[in-house]
């Protein structure tokens, strides 16, 4: 039976199955002539505020040569505008525009970058992208391996990187911003496949995109780096003072004031954590990413000329590994700061466990002290009840003598003394054993 019915599907089977064919490449053939756009986020607005932004971006170039925009939430666009084609992606932070048009068969190279697909863009959408493009680059796909000549002068003297890549064409590039404003890359095609071309040169793109994206986490390292320092410098001297000052001697008020000063510490290395972990990640990311696509190429070494991964190995890789130890650097740092601050914590639980020691010990001494204020107490009630009693025993004596009794008051009152006294004191044991157990 065929699976045709939409109620048998995954509600997202459908989109991530057209997933991994929503960004194909450009059929390309040489002679062609390519202009590369990367147009970062804009750095403000909602999370979503990317895609709102690169999709008004592109709405605009469509609506000046009258075709009709993606809808709103696409990520990929293509359409053949007559004079050039198109490629749009949107990705997280940026999104690419890809220009393509054919190139006159015996143009030279400097002629070829003269005449670039940018040239029909207009001037007023180019002027919209103030502040946002990450990327501008000029590619020229021709046939035949052409001459040194042509590649000194298209790059101006620059020193050139090049290879023999994917077994069937060649691949020159100096990753530097020409006069034009544009870097160049110059593709031969000396023996590809059919849509081989198309596949090298979005890889080539993708290495320079992804490689500008990487090193946006540099800027941020080096600012993270002195304010490391800073932290660093604080740290030591906060706990200088405290192995330099005795914990006995030291009072709750000083204790109290470290405290809070490695408090703003973990605060401050907090912000900073928040401020770059996203940026170093995704540097990290990006990188991973122009590896991937370098070995891709399979480069071959052309003699006296440097690879693309040499090149990277040399200038990005550095960059990288500035990004990443500044990460483990944060990280450490953090794990000092709270080791410090549970020391610190510990230190000021014993100094309030002394205190609490000798409070109880006060505590103690004045129980005692009642106690013995108590049986003193304790003594003076025995005689004042035994008192109280015998009086009236006594008057109980005078006033059976007063009815004719034989009783003589002042024997009765002297015989009873000793054992209301005692009596009293008994019960006076009872009660407290019957009140304390």
């Amino acid at each position: 039976m065929p699976l045709v019915h939409s109620r048998l599907n995954h509600a997202l089977r459908v989109p991530l199955a057209a997933e991994i064919h929503s960004r194909p490449f450009l059929k390309l053939e040489a002679p062609e002539t390519i202009t590369h756009l990367a147009v970062y986020r804009a750095e403000a607005g909602p999370p979503n505020g990317n895609a709102l932004s690169q999709h008004a971006t592109l709405a605009a170039l469509c609506g000046h040569f009258g075709v009709a925009a993606p809808v709103s939430g696409a990520s990929y666009f293509y359409h053949d505008f007559g004079r050039f084609r198109l490629k749009w992606e949107c990705h997280t932070e940026f999104a690419t525009y890809t220009f393509a048009e054919p190139s006159r068969e015996r143009a030279t190279l400097a002629e070829r970058f003269a005449n670039m697909p940018v040239v029909h863009l207009p001037e007023q959408w180019l002027e919209s992208l103030a502040g946002r493009l990450m990327v501008a680059a000029h590619v020229v796909l021709e046939r035949g391996e052409g001459s040194n000549g042509d590649l000194q002068r298209a790059f101006e003297g620059n020193v050139v990187v090049g290879a023999s890549v994917m077994q069937g064409a060649q691949l020159w590039t100096d990753f530097a911003i020409q006069s034009d404003g544009f870097s160049r890359v110059v593709i031969r095609d000396v023996g590809m496949r059919a849509q081989q071309a198309g596949r090298l040169v979005q890889r080539v793109l993708e290495i320079d995109t992804y490689r500008m994206m990487a090193l946006l986490g540099l800027p941020s390292a080096r600012e993270a780096g002195m304010v490391l320092n800073a932290i660093e410098a604080e740290l030591a001297a906060l706990a200088g003072a405290m192995v330099a000052t005795d914990a006995d001697q030291q009072g709750a008020g000083s204790d109290q004031a470290l405290l809070d000063q490695i408090t703003r510490l973990a605060a401050r290395l907090e912000k900073l954590s928040l401020d770059n972990s996203y940026r170093f990640s995704a540097s990290k990311a990006y990188f991973g990413l122009v590896k991937a696509r370098i070995e891709e190429l399979r480069e071959v070494r052309i003699e006296g000329v440097p690879t693309v991964e040499e090149f990277m190995d040399r200038r990005l890789t550095p960059a990288m590994n500035t990004c990443e130890a500044t990460a483990a650097r944060q990280d450490a740092l953090g794990r000092r700061i709270a080791n410090t601050n549970d020391l610190l914590r510990t230190r000021v639980g014993i100094v309030q466990e002394m205190q609490n020691r000798q409070i109880l010990q006060s505590m103690n001494a004045r129980a005692a002290q009642q106690l013995r204020l108590q049986q003193a107490v304790e003594g003076l009630s025995v005689a004042a009840i035994s008192y109280y009693v015998i009086g009236l025993l006594g008057y109980l004596g005078k006033g059976a003598k007063g009815l004719g009794m034989n009783v003589n008051p002042d024997v009765m009152v002297g015989v009873l003394v000793p054992v209301v006294a005692a009596g009293v004191w008994l019960g006076l044991r009872h009660m407290h054993r019957r009140m304390h157990g």
